[in-house]
């Protein structure tokens, strides 16, 4: 079957968008591909298309077809993608934390005896011996990394399992690749690529741009929550009698609620969504605003991953958020129709304070990790007795609000340091501590890199041109955008 033919049984388009069918022709043709690619332009079709052939065409020899290997940090919205592609008829799962054990029981036994086509997992799912038993019956066709940009410690939006893609791309026998996100800076890409064991060489890039005609880019001057609350309103009232939703973003969950009080109090309605809500909660909210129109939504970054709704007339940032490809990819949500939307920056300069700190949290320097590794070996016992309380009061004093020991943690996770869990008490040391986590020039590196994002945010707002140029330049675009299809340098 072609490209084009398959597009059109199971998505119902008749021609592709941009880059879509190069792309494709790329992975078909056995190449890696790097695709940037702006949020809900189709990145999805580039790899679902070669696994409908890939699946349909099958070999004689072969008893199962190949196997698509999706992997994402989006475990919350797994199971609406597969839905969705389930609905159209194609063979897709996914195996995930959110499902039973005996669920997931099942679903290991559909893949190793041959079903599906389309498998989405998380990065973590690798650690489990019975899904890579699984894996090891079936021949991966094609590994799809969504959300690249989280292999980069250099990215906005890191995560440690990420890092071991290369590994894990030998365990599938090393398939064709392709790695897709909205977001990467040239560094970021040239990471992208080493992280999966690759070479520049190995990776066709494909570089759709960023442009976005339909929005406009603002930034509003403020000091203090009743001059944040009065350009809210602003917005709101704009858009009152158009069609459409709206996002005002959060940083912290306290400053939300005080929000969320405010214009409960001069009766705007609102939705509020954030990461300690119930999970239950958080998919109906969700819902709520996906299949209602006029819905406006105060959130934090936790909301909005995979919310393709096209009618999102507005994106407010109420707090300075913590890189430009954090605030590009949020912006990202407005507009995707096509129509005119707004995006609003309120700036206060008091509120980088707050993503200072989250900078250091995110950043343990080469003591509290030593620190760490001598209170797990030498203090096990009370460890287990008193909990990641007590841990944490040893590491520093500053109370519950410093959260350097989750990334520390984190990190030994990432590096096999650990084994075992908080909850079961069995929380053990298997290794020594890495020279990576020891070496200050190298976390100096990452903090100095994380700071420089953040000014660059403030450098946006203090921008006196076209704001769209100056993202541009971030990306190492060209500004105007060019009339050709814009390639990624490696």
């Amino acid at each position: 079957m072609s490209p084009e033919s398959v597009l059109h049984k199971y998505f119902g388009f008749s021609e592709f968008r941009g880059p879509q069918q190069a792309i494709i022709d790329c992975l078909l043709g056995g190449q890696h591909a790097l695709v940037i690619m702006p949020t809900g332009m189709g990145k999805s079709l580039c790899y679902q298309i070669p696994s409908l052939i890939d699946s349909e065409s099958g070999n004689e020899d072969q008893q199962a077809p190949r196997l698509t290997v999706v992997i994402s940090p989006l475990i919350a919205l797994m199971k609406d993608q597969v839905d969705g592609l389930q609905s159209r008829g194609i063979d897709a799962t996914f195996i995930n934390s959110s499902l039973s054990r005996s669920a997931r029981e099942g679903r290991y036994e559909a893949v190793a005896t041959g079903r599906h086509c389309l498998l989405y997992v998380a990065p973590e799912r690798f650690r489990k011996p019975e899904f890579l038993q699984a894996l090891k019956q079936r021949s991966v066709g094609l590994l799809a990394v969504d959300e690249a940009h989280c292999i980069s410690e250099w990215g906005h939006d890191f995560r440690p399992d990420y890092t071991r893609l290369a590994e894990f791309r030998q365990m599938m026998g090393n398939p064709v690749t392709v790695a897709l996100t909205a977001t990467a800076t040239p560094d970021v890409q040239r990471d992208i690529v080493r992280q999966l064991g690759l070479q520049p060489g190995d990776m066709r890039p494909f570089h759709q741009g960023i442009d976005r005609p339909n929005l406009e880019l603002s930034v509003e001057l403020v000091w203090g929550q009743d001059e944040k609350q009065d350009c809210i309103c602003q917005v709101v009232d704009r858009h009152r009698d158009t069609p459409g939703s709206g996002i005002v973003y959060f940083t912290l969950i306290k400053t939300l609620a005080e929000f969320s009080d405010r214009l409960r109090q001069i009766r705007v309605p609102h939705l509020t969504y954030h990461g300690d809500l119930e999970r239950r909660r958080r998919r109906d909210i969700q819902n709520q605003f996906m299949n209602q129109d006029g819905q406006l939504v105060l959130a934090t970054n936790a909301f909005g991953m995979g919310v393709d709704k096209a009618s999102i007339r507005f994106v407010v940032h109420a707090d300075v958020p913590g890189s430009m490809e954090a605030y590009y990819q949020e912006i990202g949500r407005a507009g995707r129709d096509g129509l005119p939307a707004e995006c609003v920056l309120l700036y206060d300069e008091r509120d980088l304070t707050t993503q200072v700190e989250f900078q250091k949290w995110s950043n343990p320097d080469a003591e509290l990790y030593q620190r760490l590794y001598d209170l797990l070996v030498h203090d096990r016992e009370r460890v287990h007795a008193f909990g990641l309380d007590w841990v944490r009061e040893q590491l520093h004093a500053r109370g519950s609000h410093d959260h350097r020991l989750e990334t520390a943690l984190a990190m030994f996770d990432r590096y096999g340091v650990l084994s075992g869990g908080w909850e079961t008490a069995d929380l053990e040391v298997i290794a020594p501590l890495p020279e990576r986590l020891t070496n200050t020039a190298h976390l100096q590196e990452k903090l100095t890199r994380d700071q420089k994002k953040l000014y660059s945010l403030v450098q946006y707002v203090r921008c006196e041109g076209d704001r769209k140029a100056f993202l541009h330049e971030y990306f190492g675009l060209p500004w105007p955008p060019d009339s050709q299809e814009p390639q990624a340098r490696l």
